[in-house]
């Protein structure tokens, strides 16, 4: 399958995922002028995903902030993650900093949410 990839800018976050390496991430801001329109590809390469591959997933999320309708689409996103879960081996890594409740808030918040294993990891700062 092919590579994914998107380089953050001051708005939108790093994307990367890549079977051949084994790397799944998301890290950055997320502050996209269209959530929707950002997240589209990177869903749609998931699900293209299940149907060609059985290998298992972790996938890191290390987001330092993201919007309302960022949180949507992560939602949209982490959604796919659990569908994936049901065939294949899906671990979420969700990083945060030592000192950044609000991340680590949404982390137990998605992990309530989606039945998908989400192990929340502290970053000293």
């Amino acid at each position: 399958m092919e590579k994914f990839f998107i380089d953050h800018t001051e708005d939108t976050p790093r994307v990367e995922l890549n079977q051949e390496e084994n790397i799944y991430e998301i890290s950055g801001k997320s502050l996209p002028e269209n959530a929707i329109a950002f997240y589209l590809p990177i869903i749609t390469w998931l699900k293209e995903y299940n149907r060609n591959h059985s290998e298992s997933i972790i996938f890191d999320i290390r987001l330092d902030y993201f919007n309302t309708a960022s949180a949507k689409q992560i939602t949209k996103l982490l959604l796919v993650l659990q569908d994936l879960s049901e065939t294949i081996d899906i671990k979420v890594r969700w990083f945060y900093l030592e000192e950044d409740t609000d991340i680590l808030s949404s982390g137990l918040r998605f992990s309530r949410l989606i039945k998908v294993k989400i192990e929340l990891i502290v970053l000293p700062d």
